[in-house]
């Protein structure tokens, strides 16, 4: 390889992390960098499109950035392909220098309690992805007729849940929510959605923004129980940070509400960790739960400990939000018990600490489920540091067949209904037209094989890759 020759390098994964991935890799002044990225679904964006909640479009507009980078003619996008099905580790070290997987941590972490599994009890990753129209999740079937549901965590994402289950039908129905949970939750019976926290409302994981909409929200009164908040910070929090000062100011702002006999409730509980699900007949009907309480360790950091002290609380839906797990992709070393992909501040290593020649990871599968969406951009620029320093140090792969119409023709082979980039804009177009009748953003498609006959109509298969445009 001369200093003039591309350098390829494979995304395996198009969510915010992969997208920033890509970017900062063409934004190389080089110019010599070509990005080829890879998505199992027809469509791209990650959670950015099945797990930002439908009320929050303006966070969703990220998107832009990332059609920029999608816009160089140095990158291609391969929908409808994935790794392990259509293509191997083996193969990505035959075709790129390098690779960067972005896959997400896309699986839910359980709460490891009796009752787990009972009909009703829910990890709230399907919940998510059923309401924004994950073609994973299109099919589940959520029993809303229940009065009273119980989300278990105290981050963005429970009171992202705690908000769509109560959220009215005028401000829902403007919104890109798939039409099946339009119409499931327009029938809802809930009437009151408690989110449980384990730890005080100082060390609550939601951000201000959160906390602050449940307020603005119609017919709903957001519930705290002044005696319960001022007995859990009876203990200060010495790294209690701005954001944890404003949520405690929040908190207590709806503690001295007067309720305004709304038709809805959100309750907010802290201190509380669950026991066990309750159930009869095979269905949960309540969740027990202990009482916490907060005792600072060696470090001065304040810890949740379970006492003897339970109550029960009846629900007849049980949503766990205590955060995500990342899975094992074939081949690549795999750190069980953190759930993440081996690595050095980004580039993969094997399980004795050893870097891996030309492998890299971003994202979530790379730190954790943590942060905003904006925070992978840091994150990508790490890891793009890492491959630009390797670059340098002549430390890529030397892959046999780096053309780029080799890796396009083996994967038309394999994948005759692959959607291009091109493909997948012709499923937005679609999906904006048919959310415009009705004052929506989109209407989303979650069929696979409809996106598949969509995406079909804007690329003909049989078009040679330099007039094909598989950007």
């Amino acid at each position: 390889m001369n200093d003039a020759d591309p350098i390829r390098i494979a995304v395996i994964g198009s969510g915010p992390a992969g997208f920033y991935a890509a970017g900062h890799l063409l934004a190389d002044r080089s110019g010599r960098i070509e990005v080829d990225m890879f998505e199992r679904l027809p469509t791209p964006w990650g959670l950015v499109r099945s797990g930002v909640a439908p009320d929050h479009p303006k966070i969703k507009s990220v998107t832009r950035v990332y059609e920029k980078t999608a816009a160089d003619a140095r990158f291609r996008f391969y929908g409808n392909v994935e790794l392990g099905r259509d293509i191997d580790r083996e193969d990505l070290l035959e075709h790129y220098h390098a690779i960067v997987y972005a896959t997400g941590t896309p699986g839910d972490r359980p709460l490891g309690i009796p009752g787990e599994d009972l009909e009703g009890s829910w990890p709230a990753t399907d919940f998510v992805g059923w309401y924004n129209g994950h073609p994973d999740h299109k099919d589940l079937d959520f029993d809303l007729t229940c009065e009273r549901a119980v989300v278990i965590g105290n981050g963005n994402v429970a009171l992202d849940v705690a908000r769509m289950l109560t959220l009215a039908h005028s401000e829902l129905a403007k919104t890109d929510t798939a039409d099946h949970a339009l119409e499931s939750l327009e029938r809802s019976g809930v009437k009151e959605v408690v989110v449980v926290g384990r730890r005080g409302p100082a060390q609550a994981a939601f951000t201000n923004p959160e906390l602050i909409e449940l307020g603005e929200m119609q017919d709903v009164d957001v519930i705290v129980d002044p005696k319960e908040i001022e007995a859990a910070l009876a203990i200060e929090d010495p790294n209690m940070d701005p954001t944890a000062e404003r949520n405690v100011k929040g908190l207590r702002e709806y503690a001295s509400r007067a309720r305004k006999g709304s038709s809805r409730r959100i309750v907010l509980r802290f201190l509380r960790s669950p026991v066990e699900l309750i159930g009869e007949e095979g269905k949960v009907t309540g969740v027990l739960l202990c009482k916490n309480e907060l005792i600072p360790d060696e470090h001065g950091h304040l810890r949740a400990t379970a006492t003897e002290e339970r109550e029960t609380i009846e629900a007849g839906l049980v949503l766990r939000a205590v955060g995500y797990r990342g899975k094992a992709l074939p081949g690549v070393p795999f750190d069980e018990r953190r759930s993440l992909i081996s690595n050095d501040e980004g580039r993969v290593t094997d399980l004795d600490g050893a870097h891996l020649v030309g492998e890299y990871v971003v994202g979530w599968i790379k730190r954790g489920p943590s942060g905003v969406i904006g925070t992978n951009k840091k994150d990508a620029q790490q890891t793009v540091n890492a491959i630009l320093e390797d670059i340098a140090a002549g430390k890529l792969l030397s892959p046999e067949s780096p053309e780029p119409e080799t890796v396009h023709e083996m994967l038309l082979r394999r994948r005759p209904d692959l959607v291009s980039y091109e493909g997948w804009e012709g499923i937005d177009r679609h999906e904006r037209a048919l959310g415009e009748p009705s004052g929506r953003p989109r209407v989303k498609l979650t069929d696979i094989d409809e996106m598949l006959r969509v995406a079909a109509a804007e690329q003909p298969s049989d078009e040679p890759l330099d007039t094909l445009g598989l950007r």
